[in-house]
């Protein structure tokens, strides 16, 4: 079978599963079936597929997302994450805009506690939207800044799905953890900026209201009670990585570990938020390995059905340059996150994109901020971006559909202009981990 036949068999069947709405894990194991014994020789085929998933899942590299998932879900589900944002909303002063700046501070904050970016969306969405809209906000400057913030947690450590790309991807996990940092906090400076100049050129976005009076310490404490001690997590996280102290799966388990000590501490960690906490952490990492079992198969699908090469060969024959290669992968991946999820993606590209990333001479975990960015943004691209649909979950019922995607839209924009400045500036992705963790 010619590789094209091959290519558009495999691809056409997947697309058609994921159509009918079968879940990504299963359509991908019933695609690797019918490959296998189409193209790894019949039965012998499907006894692959058994090794390799029994491979894929037992490396111990994996290890941080159930651990960095659970980190969250104890976040979320002990309380401890609404706290903290009360404490945010004490701080922030009389600026414009500012409940819009609370829900940017609050989840740019959770995002260092939680890698969770439905989580983040769910709390800011729960919490601050009802105010925004009980205080004149417009649903432009409520919903845009929760929805835009919700994604962060996807870049800044602790990610889960950051050391699930680089698993699938074979990037060096610590590297790629350490190298969302500087982009995810640009991206937050960002919003905070276009936040505060919006609101001062047109008031009504966002109209001011009375405060509560209240003295300094009395907007400290708060602070100190319920933030500081939660940054320690991060610190616990984040720096044994930087310094060498520990592995990520090290510093994951550390992270789990000192977010149940702090719920404990705070005397908000029941029986019944820790079984929760358990119970949605298993679900998640089900998931995950479930597709973590699949991309191996399908790749070696790919590969022995002469799809990769074949493909490869074409571009190649096109003589681009490295640059334009870039961009048209970061097209496709932008072009597919307006329809499938952040999974999906990885796994269809990923077995094309990294060896064309490698006859580039691409840095991987350059390429790896790049890819992160462009999963950030699928999950608020319409039609069918995932936190579009949380925030409709949590948004009051009168919030339509249209009124997400046009809130949606700018933080977009502001988020393909620090994709475009990395792409342009590198340095600005590996300054840190080849700073810290050179090689």
């Amino acid at each position: 079978m010619e590789w094209y036949y091959a290519l558009a068999m495999m691809l056409g069947m997947l697309a058609t599963l994921m159509a009918i709405g079968l879940p990504v894990a299963f359509a991908f194991f019933t695609v690797n079936l019918v490959g296998g014994l189409i193209f790894l020789g019949g039965e012998a085929g499907l006894m692959q597929l058994v090794r390799n998933a029994v491979a894929s899942v037992k490396i111990f590299s994996l290890a941080p997302i159930p651990l960095f998932i659970l980190m969250g879900e104890i976040m979320f589900h002990s309380g401890m994450a609404f706290r903290a944002i009360d404490a945010v909303d004490k701080v922030i002063a009389r600026v414009p805009g500012r409940l819009s700046l609370v829900a940017v501070s609050a989840g740019t904050l959770f995002s260092t506690l939680s890698g969770s970016t439905m989580a983040n969306t769910a709390i800011l969405g729960s919490v601050l939207l009802p105010e925004m809209r009980k205080r004149g906000y417009h649903p432009t400057i409520a919903i845009g800044p929760i929805l835009g913030t919700g994604g962060i947690a996807m870049l800044i450590p602790p990610s889960a799905l950051a050391v699930l790309l680089a698993s699938l991807a074979q990037m060096p996990i610590a590297q790629l953890l350490i190298a969302g940092i500087i982009p995810g906090l640009l991206i937050a400076a960002l919003f905070v900026i276009y936040i505060v100049v919006r609101c001062h050129l047109n008031p009504k976005l966002a109209p001011t209201y009375d405060q509560e009076s209240v003295s300094l310490s009395e907007r400290l404490i708060p602070l100190f009670i319920y933030v500081v001690p939660l940054l320690t997590l991060f610190i616990l996280v984040v720096g044994s990585i930087l310094f060498g102290w520990a592995t990520p799966s090290e510093s994951a388990a550390l992270g789990a570990v000192g977010a149940i000590i702090a719920a404990l501490c705070y005397r908000c960690l029941s029986w019944q938020a820790l079984r929760k906490s358990m119970m949605e952490t298993a679900k998640v990492t089900g998931m995950a390995l479930f597709i973590i079992c699949a991309s191996i198969t399908f790749s070696q699908i790919l590969a022995f059905s002469g799809a990769v090469d074949g493909l490869l060969e074409l571009i190649v024959g096109w003589k681009l340059t490295p640059m334009a290669l870039l961009i048209i992968m970061l097209c496709v991946l932008l072009f597919l996150g307006a329809f499938i999820d952040q999974m999906s993606m990885m796994l269809i590209t990923l077995p094309f994109f990294m060896p064309l990333v490698e006859h580039a001479g691409f840095d991987v975990v350059w390429f790896g901020v790049l890819m992160l960015i462009v999963l950030e943004i699928s999950f608020t691209t319409p039609p069918f971006g995932l936190l579009l649909f949380v925030m409709k979950g949590v948004a009051p019922p009168d919030i339509t559909m249209r009124q997400i995607y046009v809130a949606a839209t700018p933080f977009i924009l502001l988020e393909i202009l620090v994709l475009a400045l990395i792409v342009a500036v590198p340095v600005v992705a590996t300054w840190l981990p080849d700073l810290i963790l050179p090689g």
